[in-house]
């Protein structure tokens, strides 16, 4: 039995004294939906795990970000574990309390803490070829061994700032939006928002009123479709609550409703003309300003950026208050930012809202398998890929969920990680059912699987859009985002297949 098995209801804390390893069968890395939604699989399958996360408390992206105005863009009943509804969502597209309690409370259910370590942030791991198992160690000196070893922790959770001239000589506050210094009282001072993405149209209107001067540096605009998000009536919540059917029927409705999107972005981008327009209209009926109309409006297909929604963003950007910069930032100074017009505005407080390291979120971690062999060293030669977005050729018993290309751009990422669970979890069966210790994919069925995929994202508005997003790599390639439909990701790994993985140490 492992440590994590024998201990009480209390959370495991990494400050604990331990001359020995800690040996488990599985090691989770985070308590995101990803973490704990494969914590509550490997309960139901009696496989014993520890879980370790680098914060306090669970919850992952939705523990991290709370900035003003943070919520989900994918309506609350169907970004929610579907063996867990929750059918007194209070909005449709649910704040990010709501959801964050969500997780809390998913982990209480299940009795979850009592296999976290908190405060523990992997470094390093590497594959131990005679013991058939991982050496994980933390920033604190802890190693854990584990035979198979999940990471959970995702892409979207190092926050990117750019490396500004005269950062460092800026005497004002500054935080990312994923950091929200909530010690910094922004009322009444001049603030600048860097960047424009999912985060930015939801705080600018959240603060615009509070603050003396806002400026807001756009790089590129957003394609943003309105979308009212009032609270649900009592009565509504009260019937999804009380009438049988009545969630499950709306989860289906949410779901095909976004496949629909799914189908433009990936097989026909032409449809999306249709976004173009409706994005077109929302800055219309909001901005009256014809040259600032100029400056919000995208010049690439709708769909080729993540499409945001919002019903304020533009009354936010429209606000008397509000300046919108697009030219490009020279440097920053002492009491503000200069531009390369040549223009310095004063700032008291910076708010970059510049989104996180993607395509290079695995080189934080340095993990080495088989005969020393570097994964990011790999990566970094032949691209980011993983056979089905999971598990990576010559790499045992190693599994990502909301690996490589298994992001969305139109549908709820749990729906993925939920299929990414079943598969990791026969996975193991297969290992213990053949009588052996470790399993990895053949490198002809990756290859294969990566083949078929690049090729679909190819045709998709991600490739063909005319923009350039945070979905490419340094080379341009599409190493984030599923190229078709999720209906199809399920069918992919609905069943794992003997036949594309190696089974080694009897």
């Amino acid at each position: 039995m492992t440590v994590a098995a024998q201990a009480d209801d209390t959370s495991v804390r990494s400050d604990s004294v331990r001359s020995e390893p800690v040996r488990t069968r599985a090691l989770i890395i985070g308590t995101g939906f990803s973490g704990l939604g494969m914590a509550i699989a490997l309960q139901k399958q009696d496989v014993d795990f520890v879980i370790l996360e680098k914060a306090n408390d669970v919850g992952g992206t939705w523990r991290d970000n709370t900035y003003p105005g943070c919520a989900c863009d994918i309506p609350s009943h169907m970004y929610s574990f579907s063996f867990e509804p929750k059918p007194d969502w209070r909005h449709m597209w649910s704040l990010q309390p709501e959801i964050f309690d969500y997780l809390k409370g998913v982990a209480d259910k299940y009795g979850l803490r009592r296999y976290v370590r908190f405060d523990s942030h992997v470094e390093r791991a590497h594959w131990d070829e005679d013991e058939s198992a991982w050496h994980v160690f933390t920033a604190d000196g802890d190693e854990y061994v584990a035979q198979f070893l999940i990471s959970g922790a995702g892409a979207l959770h190092i926050p990117l700032v750019p490396e500004f001239a005269g950062l460092d000589e800026f005497e004002g506050e500054s935080f990312h939006s994923a950091q929200w210094n909530h010690d910094v009282d922004i009322t009444g001072r001049r603030v600048a928002v860097i960047g424009t993405g999912a985060s930015a149209i939801q705080l600018v209107p959240a603060i615009v009123d509070q603050v003396a001067e806002l400026q807001v540096y756009q790089r590129t605009p957003p394609w943003v479709m309105p979308r009212p998000n009032n609270a649900l009536p009592e009565w509504i919540r009260r019937v999804f609550t009380e009438v049988p059917g009545t969630r499950a029927l709306t989860r289906l409705g949410i779901y095909w409703a976004h496949e629909v999107v799914g189908f433009g972005m990936t097989k026909q981008p032409a449809l999306l003309r249709v976004g173009s327009w409706l994005g077109k209209w929302n800055i219309r009926r909001s901005v009256k300003d014809r040259e600032l109309r100029r400056k919000l409006t995208p010049d690439y297909r709708a769909g080729c950026k993540r499409i945001l929604n919002s019903d304020t963003y533009y009354g936010g950007i429209a606000n008397p208050k509000t300046e919108v910069v697009t030219d490009r930032i020279d440097r920053f100074t002492a009491n503000g930012i200069k531009t390369a017009d040549g223009r310095e505005r004063p700032v008291d407080v910076v708010v970059f809202a510049t989104g996180f390291h993607v395509t290079d979120s695995y080189t934080y971690v340095d993990i080495k398998g088989p005969g020393g062999e570097d994964l990011v060293d790999r990566w970094n030669r032949e691209g980011v890929e993983a056979h089905r977005g999971i598990a990576v050729a010559d790499m045992p018993n190693l599994f990502f969920l909301l690996g490589p290309n298994t992001g969305l751009g139109h549908n709820s990422v749990v729906f993925m990680i939920e299929a990414q669970i079943r598969y990791v979890a026969q996975a193991i069966a297969a290992v213990d059912k053949a009588g052996v210790k470790a399993l990895a994919p053949k490198r002809s069925a990756q290859d294969e699987f990566n083949r078929q995929l690049h090729a679909d994202l190819d045709r998709s508005v991600w490739s063909t859009g005319g923009c350039s997003s945070w979905y490419m790599d340094s080379h341009g390639r599409n190493r984030t985002l599923w190229g078709g439909m999720t209906w199809q990701y399920w069918l992919a790994t609905r069943r794992l297949r003997r036949s594309e993985f190696t089974f080694s140490g009897r």
